[in-house]
């Protein structure tokens, strides 16, 4: 199954928040998680690796806290992505040019794989931060009023 990584989320939730809020007001990493519910380490870590690259400013002090630098609407979900989790790899058989796998001499997907890492990689530079935090989806509503099963179903 593909997903998103947590730390994206969590990047995703931290930008959500601060672009919500009045230009130049502080968030903190506690605030964040407290709202959210998403685990500080974590997140605060994120809000750290967003700060050295210069997508968020981080004030350091007893009421410090981070603000947004750069316009989401100037950074893609692919550059965010690199920066979060490094670079996009559908499978983690290979990185780049090389192949760690045991199989690969023999494998027939290595083509196919290649193909839709590319055409994923694509895709992610042609959605913008800001469009999509700004979204909404009708699957919201219901996806809110079901109550959290622990180890619940796959379907």
């Amino acid at each position: 199954m593909f997903k998103i990584n947590r730390k994206l989320e969590y990047a995703l939730i931290s930008l959500r928040h601060m672009s919500a809020k009045s230009p130049g007001q502080l968030t903190s990493a506690k605030e964040i998680c407290d709202i959210y519910h998403t685990p500080f380490d974590p997140t605060s870590r994120v809000l750290q690796i967003m700060a050295q690259h210069e997508i968020v400013r981080a004030e350091q002090g007893a009421h410090g806290g981070y603000q947004i630098l750069r316009d989401p609407s100037k950074i893609t979900l692919y550059d965010l992505t690199k920066i979060i989790e490094g670079p996009i790899e559908i499978v983690n058989c290979f990185h780049g040019n090389y192949s760690h796998c045991d199989m690969t001499s023999s494998c027939n997907v290595i083509s196919p794989m290649l193909n839709l890492n590319e055409r994923i990689s694509e895709l992610f530079k042609t959605i913008n931060v800001r469009e999509l935090i700004s979204s909404r989806n009708q699957g919201e509503k219901q996806i809110r009023s079901k109550p959290f099963m622990q180890g619940a179903q796959k379907e």
